[in-house]
């Protein structure tokens, strides 16, 4: 079953992330803060990670920061929600590392697409790899 971290400060909007993404039949963990959610993505190893940028504690680029400095998590996809829209502020996000940007408000439809987007490209990246490594082992007779 796919794995998504959900970090979000926001009550409210943290139980709808996880009561929308479980209904799609996602396995979903949270974190109320970025502390949080670091410990959580090292923990689980999540397949993705959708993260809010402003909250208490470490925001968002903080989290992004230490996860691309992890080399357990680095290859987590990120999805940033926020309600920072400048183009500062969406280019510090792309420029960390973050693999999507949802502004708030975004609908269901927005965040499940960009989710699915993410997981594909993670999936079409592992089969490149793992043919690639089945080539190398074919052409040399013996794993390098």
């Amino acid at each position: 079953m796919t794995r998504i971290l959900v970090i979000e400060d926001d009550t409210d909007l943290r139980r709808n992330l996880v009561d929308l993404l479980e209904l799609e039949d996602y396995e979903v963990y949270s974190g109320a803060d970025g502390e949080e959610g670091i410990a959580r993505a090292q923990e689980r190893h999540p397949d993705l990670i959708v993260c809010d940028i402003m909250m208490p504690k470490l925001d968002g680029y903080g989290v992004l920061k230490a996860l691309r400095a992890d080399p357990d998590c680095v290859a987590i996809p990120v999805i940033f929600l926020t309600a920072k829209t400048d183009r500062q502020s969406v280019r510090m996000g792309m420029e960390l590392g973050a693999d999507d940007y949802l502004p708030k408000p975004f609908t269901q439809q927005e965040l499940l697409t960009s989710i699915q987007t993410q997981l594909s490209k993670r999936m079409a990246l592992r089969e490149a790899l793992l043919r690639s490594a089945q080539d190398h082992t074919d052409k040399s007779g013996k794993p390098q």
